[in-house]
């Protein structure tokens, strides 16, 4: 409120709390930092995990940063934009998810450090935009690439994304499941490839141990067959899919029928019946043993299809029929009548097994199938849990590495040749812009610092090292965190995608520049409901991370 003439000129609604310039930026900046440094410990083959526990009781144990970030209660608006940096890594490379978040949050102490300096917010976002250019420029050059039928390489990429999670004592089979799965579903386009993920189904199943997950050349439906007369193994199987239900339809408008003949409701009975007949020989005609049905079969059609010992499923998945068409190359017929013998898919085997006490339909032995399931098993649903997560890094990064063509030694190499490189270019653009040049590079130090500190390493004198050798011996050079010293990661088999590492930079910067933009925080009243006990909305006030 500004009083002019001694009349007061009402601006923002009475308890709206504003902050402006410096106290803005550090409180941004401040509830940014927290974000990454909640996530930091939880870096490289010897990071740490978190255990989430929601207002349900529902406990989640992970050291997956988008995980970790997702399941916070996060309310502060700053600190979003770190969940989202998080987000968009996963979603464009998937993996490097703690990693973008530890240099955001780096990024911001070093702007810190340059706005204590009087140095304007504008020729710091100036100095990170043309560092955060030449840092993706430098990546693809010293980017090594590689044939992606490569599957010795495809193997290494793999294990390094599940190293340091719950799976990494079973990396191996993981990693050879995650290269061949994605190998299967794989569609090479022009000599390029194109992989859709979705293809592949994560089935899990808490129950055995883990050495028994498998992967099936076909899907695995978490259901089972609907007539206990219905066989429950088909071999050689003709499959028909169906995406309408197997039962008399209604009539769209409401009507009623007045019946005054006994006569009359058998002749509607029978005719029901003589429908529900058709429909199932149809698909006798046809040829199919097997059928899949997306809504429900009424329990006249299945004593029929189970009299023609026709295995019958129903209310299976969009998704999964969509996987089913794809791994036995049959067509979804949306009307039972146009169902053609060319319609049907087809599997070596088809057949109900009991998994973890509960029954599944397995149809595999598909010819060269565009749609494959992993089965996860694991001794608790936590691990299972755990297992998938790491699964699901390993399928990104396999995918990344045989779309692209490239990789990059990983274990910190990359951020040590990047600080090196940008050094060499703060140097070279002089000027002010020059000084935050020099601290995004000084900030991308802090992974293989962190990777060292999770390590219990000496930090400062494994650093030292590291780096000397770096310059010495080239961009190959990393942290064996396991050693505890330097090693050529691409011989130790530490890889990683090129996208990762330039997803992470690109992320981190633009949110590090978003946030150093903003100098007015105008935080509008909270309804009492909103509020809780007292405190604004997010809570501004008090720095409330909603942890």
């Amino acid at each position: 409120m500004q009083q002019f003439s001694g009349q007061p000129v009402v601006i923002l609604p009475e308890g709206t709390q504003r902050y402006v310039g410096r106290d803005a930026q550090r409180l941004n900046i401040l509830a940014a930092r927290i974000i990454a440094e909640t996530v930091r410990t939880t870096l490289g083959p010897k990071g740490m995990d978190k255990m989430l526990v929601d207002s349900l009781g529902d406990v989640v144990v992970t050291n997956d940063g988008a995980t970790i970030l997702d399941e916070m209660d996060i309310q502060h608006p700053a600190a979003k934009m770190m969940v989202e940096v998080a987000k968009t890594q996963d979603k464009e490379a998937g993996d490097g998810t703690t990693t973008a978040v530890v240099i955001a949050g780096e990024l911001l102490r070093k702007a810190e450090e340059l706005l204590d300096q009087n140095i304007h917010p504008s020729i710091i976002v100036k100095g990170y935009v043309l560092a955060a250019e030449k840092a993706q420029e430098i990546l693809e050059n010293i980017a090594i690439r590689v044939t992606p039928d490569d599957e010795e390489i495809l193997m290494k990429i793999a294990m390094t994304s599940i190293t340091g999670k719950s799976a990494e004592s079973y990396k191996e089979l993981f990693a050879r499941l995650a290269v061949e799965a994605v190998k299967q579903v794989a569609e090479k386009k022009d000599g390029k490839y194109t992989i859709d993920l979705d293809n592949i189904k994560l089935e899990k199943k808490a129950g055995e141990s883990v050495e028994e997950s498998e992967l099936v050349r076909g899907v695995v439906i978490d259901t089972e067959v609907v007539h206990p007369r219905m066989p429950k193994r088909v071999e050689n199987a003709k499959i028909a899919l169906i995406d309408e239900a197997l039962e008399v339809k209604k009539t769209e408008t409401d009507a009623k029928i007045n019946i005054t003949d006994p006569n009359h409701l058998m002749s509607f009975l029978e005719q029901e019946e003589r429908m529900l007949r058709e429909m199932v020989e149809k698909i006798r005609e046809v040829g199919a043993n097997v059928v899949f049905v997306q809504k429900g079969i009424d329990d006249l059609a299945q004593h029929y299809l189970a009299k023609y010992g026709i295995m019958a499923v129903r209310r299976v998945k969009k998704s999964d029929m969509e996987k089913l068409a794809k791994a036995t190359g049959a067509k979804i017929v949306t009307n039972v009548r146009d169902l053609t013998p060319e319609d049907l898919g087809h599997a070596d085997l088809v057949e109900q097994r009991k998994v973890a006490g509960e029954n599944m339909v397995f149809v595999e032995g598909c010819k060269n199938p565009k749609a494959v399931t992993i089965l996860i098993r694991g001794g608790t649903e936590h691990v299972v849990d755990e297992v998938e997560r790491a699964l699901e890094d390993a399928l990104k990064v396999v995918k990344d590495v045989m779309e692209d063509g490239y990789i990059l030694p990983a274990g910190g190499a990359p951020e040590i040749e990047l600080a090196i490189r940008l050094d060499e270019y703060a140097k070279a653009v002089g000027g002010k812009e020059a000084l935050a040049i020099e601290a995004f590079a000084d900030a991308l130090k802090i992974i293989p610092k962190t990777l060292a500190e999770n390590a219990g390493l000496d930090t400062v004198d494994v650093l030292v090292k590291v780096i000397s050798e770096h310059k010495n011996r080239g961009p190959r050079i990393g942290i064996d965190v396991f050693e505890g010293g330097p090693a050529d990661m691409l011989e130790r088999g530490v890889i990683a995608p090129l996208r990762v590492p330039k997803q992470a930079i690109k992320s981190a910067s633009e949110a590090a520049i978003m946030i150093l933009r903003i100098d007015d925080v105008i935080a509008a009243k909270a309804s009492k409901s909103e509020k809780g006990e007292g405190g604004m909305p997010g809570g501004m006030g008090d720095m409330d991370m909603g942890m």
